[in-house]
């Protein structure tokens, strides 16, 4: 009888049949868990269709299709999507509980919080997104000589589009859990964030420019939370650099 895959405690020792066969039974876990998130996200996709569309101006109405197959592909993608947003943190856990046991338990525990704090982080961002950044761009590209094109949007690009500002507005949100992440691993310092702090301005920039979003209104939303979030992340990484053990023992030993 099949069950689910037990967590092996820290430091526990296990052969690599046992292994292999924990790695496969998470998988499968995994592959169960989008395959629910899919029928639920194929079951309301019409409603993520329609939160899709809000953005878009009256004046061009619901996305077109060309082609037999294009309404059911769309759908499909729309629904596979929503799945494996829906599943995400089942295979997050899967693979976290996987590799826990290698180690300690109070890595465990910061890792833990890192995780709440880029859900977190995740969520503004998607929410940020679509209440000022899609609306926004697609108001501009589709208001943008309008006088000289007959403006009809095809529903597989629009949705692709939508669907790529949402993610690059939930990876941007992300930027402080990478710098402290440098940070706590030693591959970067406060004192460099501090003393680089222009060319880390134009790194932000950079980046914005090569985040998905073509025109210049989707960049300037995309590069306004980056360097705000780059200027947080300093902050944040000088507080965590004070709080740290090593910062406190040495502290503790200064005459």
């Amino acid at each position: 009888m099949w069950r689910l895959p037990r967590r092996l405690g820290h430091q526990e020792e296990a052969t690599l049949v046992e292994h292999l066969d924990e790695l496969r039974s998470r998988i499968f876990v995994s592959l169960i868990a989008l395959a629910v998130g899919f029928a639920i996200g194929y079951a309301i996709h019409p409603r993520i269709i329609h939160w899709l569309n809000r953005p878009l101006p009256a004046h061009v109405g619901k996305p077109i299709t060309f082609g037999v197959a294009e309404p059911f592909l769309t759908s499909f993608k729309i629904s596979l999507y929503a799945g494996l947003l829906l599943a995400l943190p089942v295979i997050l856990w899967q693979f976290w509980a996987f590799f826990a046991p290698a180690v300690g338990e109070a890595y465990e525990r910061k890792v833990a919080l890192f995780v709440v704090v880029a859900t977190a982080l995740m969520v503004v961002g998607v929410i940020f997104g679509y209440f000022i950044a899609l609306p926004a761009a697609v108001h501009y590209l589709t208001n943008y000589d309008r006088s000289l094109y007959n403006i009809q949007i095809r529903a597989s690009s629009y949705y692709s589009f939508a669907t790529m500002v949402l993610l690059a507005m939930a990876v941007v949100f992300e930027l402080p859990i990478f710098v402290l992440a440098l940070v706590k691993m030693g591959i970067l310092s406060t004192s460099t964030l501090r003393r680089n702090r222009r060319i880390g301005y134009f790194v932000v920039v950079c980046v914005a420019v090569a985040l998905p979003g073509i025109d210049p209104v989707t960049t300037t939303i995309e590069a306004i939370p980056l360097l705000i979030l780059f200027e947080a992340s300093i902050w944040l990484s000088v507080l965590m650099e004070r709080r740290s053990p090593s910062a406190e023992a040495a502290s503790i030993e200064a005459p």
